[in-house]
């Protein structure tokens, strides 16, 4: 049965006549009245009981007229839905997020403006380790995903630089070294380091390593966080000092200080990674969302 039948069939009975259906489908009645009938063959029985000065439906056209109009509602609907999927308006964004990288104020910021501009599109977060966030995304189960660099993985996807951020030093308040502002990572050769597992983000773990190397020591790394923000909680535990990006320094706990770290080399970035291949109209729209967000950044910069 083809859609047109239901949709002359609808018109019919709304108007309960052959003639001003036909005029508010911009066809003719002859053909009208002749696609009724091959619905009504079809079928097996009559829908309408033709009268002298119009048409009444019969028990079977009301049942069937009420099962038509959620026909045609339905099909508009998926129609719609089809539609704005395909122009990226509707439909679902999976968002993967490194540990961390959701404390950034322009992360949030970014989310907002793209919800605000794209309000039926669902965005689903999930945050995960570098390594898992990479191979999701490669996967397909990720649109996008928020990285922190550097990141050897990530070269093999299309990237966009949100924002760039210092490493601070996070020490327990007990520490003798609170009394400066600026520390060199030299002062803290003799204290444990608090850092995250390697997988977590491996380049940012061998970042740290490494700066520490050239600063002249090897860290004590005995105490390990379960990710790069929850080793603030253990050095205000007493675990140690831990090196964490600057935008976590929103958090607040007791027992803990962030200081500057004199190795101004030491910073890591943030950007948005997705694959090279994807064009798809929703991702264009966060590309272009975040572009907008951006330039005014740069605009407001130069101001």
């Amino acid at each position: 049965m083809e859609l047109r039948y239901l949709r002359y069939f609808v018109a019919v009975a709304q108007t309960r006549n052959f003639t001003r259906a036909a005029e508010m489908l911009g066809i003719s009645q002859p053909p009208l009245s002749q696609q009724i009938l091959r619905l009504e063959r079809e079928i097996g029985t009559p829908l309408l009981k033709r009268l002298s000065r119009g048409v009444e439906l019969t028990e079977t056209g009301e049942a069937f007229y009420q099962d038509a109009c959620q026909i045609l509602d339905l099909t508009g609907h998926a129609l719609e839905k089809a539609k704005g999927i395909a122009r990226g308006v509707t439909g679902k964004l999976s968002l993967g997020f490194a540990s961390s990288v959701a404390f950034h104020q322009d992360i949030f910021d970014l989310l907002h403006r793209f919800q605000q501009q794209f309000p039926g599109v669902t965005l689903l977060p999930r945050e995960a380790s570098m390594a898992t966030l990479m191979q999701d995304l490669q996967e397909g189960l990720l649109d996008a995903a928020f990285v922190r660099l550097p990141c050897e993985t990530s070269k093999s996807f299309h990237l966009k630089l949100i924002a760039s951020e210092a490493m601070r030093i996070v020490l327990p308040v007990s520490h003798p070294l609170n009394a400066q502002q600026e520390i060199r990572l030299s002062q803290l050769s003799d204290t444990p380091m608090v850092i995250f597992p390697r997988e977590v983000a491996p380049s940012l773990y061998e970042s740290i390593i490494s700066a520490c190397i050239r600063a002249g020591f090897q860290p004590r790394t005995n105490a390990q966080a379960p990710q790069i923000s929850s080793a603030i909680g253990m050095v205000a535990a007493g675990f140690g000092f831990a090196l964490v990006p600057e935008s976590l320094c929103c958090v607040t706990m007791p027992g803990i200080r962030f200081h500057p770290c004199a190795e101004a080399s030491l910073t890591t970035d943030i950007a948005l990674a997705w694959r090279r291949w994807d064009r798809s109209p929703t991702i264009q729209h966060l590309l272009e969302t975040l572009a907008q967000q951006l330039n005014e950044k740069g605009t407001e910069a130069e101001d």
